[in-house]
Order: structure tokens, then sequence, then C-alpha cells
């Protein structure tokens, strides 16, 4: 059985996965004073938070159009494939993944497996990442790829430090109401990811600290054992502090995996600029 992989343009990955022949992105619309961007081919992150912090209206993002989802999975199975594995960014924070679900048996030319990664970024191209290495294996099935992806979606982990709540709450992906409050105290909350939900997690009065916080979390109160575990310091327009992070990690723990990436527009909308995350999913 031939197996190909698609994701969404919200995921980090690393260059060689990013080149696979068998590896598939759907750029996700984002909209911008009236203006279509689609992520990763007419917006990028080199710009985007000029024309963020600079638009007249709140920036909104939508989902692929279903038209061409159907187009994508018909020109893979034109390539020869046989089924889909398709992962994407949580169901938390864009509805794409269930109106996949709802649609792929709709899908005549290939059969399609829709998997919510009730994350993104970095800890999903993990999860991507795994499913391209196991489409490799001769007898491969889908449905095996899913049951080691849930598995691995088990012990993925992600917490977000961001600037400023007003982006989360105006775009309704903050799903727990202390969102106000700490807009009020000016605090620097800690926010995990719970189901595939944004929620917030604890308040802390400073970026430092907040990130300390996160930091101690990740490496002594999640599932997976530091030195099983892959590490993302994930940012929006905030390279030097996610560079002060890594190298945080890397003090208390030298032989860690640790690799810087950002949030690209589509996610940076939600989080406003200057968010630093963690994101732990496991190597292997």
């Amino acid at each position: 059985m031939k197996i190909a992989v698609v994701t969404d343009s919200t995921v980090f990955l690393k260059d060689d996965y990013r080149r696979r022949e068998d590896l598939f992105i759907v750029p996700v619309p984002l909209i911008i004073d009236d203006t279509m961007y689609k992520e990763g081919i007419d917006i990028h992150v080199d710009g985007f938070y000029d024309l963020l912090n600079n638009a007249k209206t709140f920036p909104k993002t939508s989902q692929p159009s279903i038209g061409e989802l159907f187009e994508l999975y018909d020109n893979i199975a034109k390539e020869g494939y046989d089924a889909v594995v398709s992962i994407h960014m949580s169901s938390g924070i864009s509805g794409f993944i269930s109106s996949l679900k709802s649609i792929s048996k709709e899908v005549e030319s290939v059969n399609v497996y829709p998997f919510d990664s009730l994350l993104t970024s970095g800890p999903m191209g993990k999860m991507v990442e795994i499913a391209l290495e196991m489409v490799e294996e001769d007898g491969m099935t889908p449905d095996v790829i899913i049951e080691k992806l849930t598995e691995v979606r088990k012990k993925v982990e992600g917490y977000i430090v961001v600037d400023d709540l007003n982006h989360l709450v105006r775009g309704g992906r903050l799903k727990n109401g202390a969102a106000i409050i700490g807009t009020l105290l000016k605090i620097k909350p800690v926010l995990c990811f719970r189901d595939g939900d944004i929620i917030l997690s604890e308040k802390i009065r400073s970026q430092k600290k907040a990130l300390n916080r996160v930091e101690d979390i990740v490496l002594n109160e999640i599932k997976s054992q530091p030195q099983d575990s892959s590490f993302y310091v994930i940012h929006c327009n905030n390279l030097e502090v996610a560079k002060q992070v890594e190298q945080s990690l890397l003090d208390k723990h030298p032989t860690l995996d640790v690799v810087i990436c950002d949030f690209g527009p589509v996610v940076g909308t939600h989080l406003g600029e200057k968010a630093v995350a963690i994101g732990v999913a496991p190597k292997n």
C-alpha cells in the first residue's frame, strides 16, 4: 500500500522531511484588512508582524476550502497513492480537522485518515515525521500509523507565555474565563493545551518568571522524561528570548534535544507578537 502524509502550514518540519515527495502541505488562509493570504505561499513570518500590528481590523484565520481539499486528495490519488494520513492543527484552535473528518468519507479517489494533533507547530511536526518514517516500512497500513500517533499524542505537551492576552481573547481561542483578569492585572500567564484547547494554567507576574516556570514544568512535571523527549522553543518574532530559553534548558540538561522554531502567521495571529512556547514530544 502506498501512503501519503498531508499536514497544514502551521506545522514546523525540518528541511529533510519538508522535501519529501510523499508529504503534502495545505496552506491555511489568513485575512488581514479584507485581503486573503495563504500561509507559506504569499505570507510568511518575515513582514507578517508589521501587517498584524498595523492592521485596521483584527485579522481572521479561515479554513482551506473543501474544494481545495478534494482537489489535493484527487491529485494525490493520481500520483498512485492508495491512502492519506492527514495530520492537522488542534481542533481547539481551528475547525479544520472537524470539517475534514466530516467530508473525508466523501473522497472517492483515495482513502483519507484524518488525525487531530491537539497541538500545532513543532510537536505536530514530530507526529508528521513519525508518520513519514512509518510509511516507508513494508506492509504498513494507515490504521497502524494512526494507532502509533494516538500513543505519541498522549505524551505531547505545549506551554505558552503570551505578551498580550487580547489576541487570544478577541480571537475566541482562550477557553477559560480568567483572560479578562489576566489583562487587568498585567500578568504574563502560563497557558497550556488541554485536550486541544488553550487554557490558562497559572498566573505569573513577569515573562521571565513565567518562562522559568514553564521550563520547570517541561523538565520535571510532564509524562515524558527529558532524555526521551524533543523540545521545541517556539516564538512569535521573539528570537532573542527564545535563544535565552534554549540556553537555559541546555544549562540544566546539556544533552537535551532542543530546536528553536517560530509560529507562522496563522498561529501568530492568535497568540500575538512576542509569545514564546515550549513544546515537548517523544523522540521516538
